[in-house]
């Protein structure tokens, strides 16, 4: 089994299971799930966020270039790539050569930063 199709069976169990637990949490029943079993669950790979340096900024055309390590929510290695930006507020304060985190997503065929800050 591939890391892609990994991922997307953790991701369903993941939800199957919080929806079996809701369900019998609604229905008088003891939860189906021990806490420990939930702290264990993967969270959506969504939520982390990737490294990177700000290598251009095109604040026309709400674009920004990183060179980044890898990211696993989108299944992509290191590399250096443009990226759209949902919001062009989040390029007022990015200069070339900065240290960021950054969240991406695919997004209408493109791949769109949603969430960026300086790294700490």
């Amino acid at each position: 089994m591939n890391s892609k199709s990994l991922k997307s069976v953790l991701i369903l169990t993941a939800v199957l299971a919080s929806a079996s637990a809701a369900y019998a949490s609604s229905h008088g029943s003891a939860p189906m799930i021990k806490d420990d079993a939930k702290k264990e669950m993967p969270m959506a790979a969504s939520a982390e966020m990737a490294e990177g340096e700000i290598r251009k900024v095109d604040m026309d055309n709400k674009k920004i270039t990183l060179k980044h390590g890898e990211i696993k929510n989108l299944d992509m290695p290191g590399m250096t790539m443009v990226f759209q930006v949902k919001d062009a507020a989040l390029l007022e304060k990015a200069k070339v050569g900065d240290k960021v985190r950054f969240k991406a997503e695919k997004s209408g065929g493109a791949l769109v930063v949603t969430d960026m800050q300086p790294a700490k």
